[in-house]
């Protein structure tokens, strides 16, 4: 186990927002969690060697955009086209409406597509292609 695989679940762990996380591996025992004050303490058995830093993260205060988020109805790998050749299935700008498919959620090897269940106009992509995401996490935002 050594300190950059320790940085990637951390690191992972931020984008997904999530306040906590548990590897096991063999003898290796992890244990990440996010307290209020947005620091991340590590935690692992006594014969592993590990350094325990606490990592703040400052939160900048960006201004509050309005719209309807379309969020993510299931855990899952975020694509936003059916295959890496095909267009995306929205851009910033495009308009949606209630049965307009989005994106396609990848979960236990089945492709989900996901529509946008209100209408608008697309003003903000909030996630990364191939990017997993959490239940309940905002993919979009919609004016």
């Amino acid at each position: 186990m050594n300190l950059e695989y320790i940085d990637s679940l951390i690191e992972k762990m931020e984008k997904a927002s999530l306040t906590e996380l548990s590897y096991k591996d063999g003898d290796v025992d992890i244990k990440l969690k996010r307290d209020t004050g947005n620091h991340l303490q590590a935690a692992a058995p006594a014969q592993v060697p590990m350094q325990q830093p606490a990592v703040e993260q400052a939160q900048a205060s960006a201004p509050v955009e309005e719209g309807k988020m379309i969020k993510a109805p299931m855990v899952g790998t975020f694509y936003k086209a059916a295959s890496p050749e095909a267009d995306a299935y929205v851009q910033i700008g495009d308009k949606v409406d209630n049965t307009s498919v989005v994106c396609i959620l990848e979960a236990m090897k089945l492709f989900n597509e996901i529509q946008a269940e209100i209408s608008g106009e697309i003003t903000e992509i909030l996630v990364e292609d191939g990017e997993m995401v959490e239940y309940d996490q905002p993919l979009f935002r919609v004016r």
